[in-house]
């Protein structure tokens, strides 16, 4: 894999504004491991190496399980996840692969119960912005691990 376009170098300005709403995004009410979940989850979904990459070292930083992360990929069956981190997921798996009925009332309704409107905002705020990175680094073609150290994700010694 090799590296396309720098957007870093390309466009700084926007690269700054989508930096601006990710770190707001970060700032919200939201658990910080359900924004995690999502990240990874959405990042899995697109086929993102380098955000998968990035994001489970991450959540491993701040302390995820790691069985959590293995059972990503199963959580509607897995014992590891909550009620409120399902609904989470399904909203994240909703809006990254966009069906022609898009969010359906029933999913809605399901979170619903378990978040609020302005979480429910958030949420979208998150599971929007992580696509937007698994967008442009897909394109970009980044190498999974290649900002390891300059971000301090070596330490997740995932190596």
């Amino acid at each position: 894999m090799s590296t396309r376009v720098n957007h870093f170098q390309t466009v700084p300005a926007l690269i700054t504004l989508l930096s601006e709403v990710s770190m707001a995004s970060h700032k919200s009410s939201l658990d910080a491991a359900i924004k995690n979940l999502v990240e990874i989850r959405a990042s899995q979904l697109n086929g993102c190496a380098f955000c998968l990459d990035m994001h489970v070292k991450q959540a491993k930083l701040r302390g995820e399980r790691e069985l959590r992360l293995y059972h990503l990929p199963i959580w509607r069956e897995s014992p590891e996840f909550s009620a409120k981190e399902k609904a989470a997921l399904a909203l994240t798996e909703a809006l990254t692969v966009l069906k022609e009925e898009g969010v359906s009332d029933a999913l809605y309704r399901a979170t619903q119960e378990h978040f609020s409107d302005v979480e429910i905002s958030e949420l979208a705020f998150a599971i929007a912005t992580i696509n937007a990175w698994n967008r442009l680094q897909i394109l970009s073609q980044v190498l999974p691990g290649s900002q390891d150290k300059a971000w301090g994700l070596d330490r997740a010694n995932l190596n």
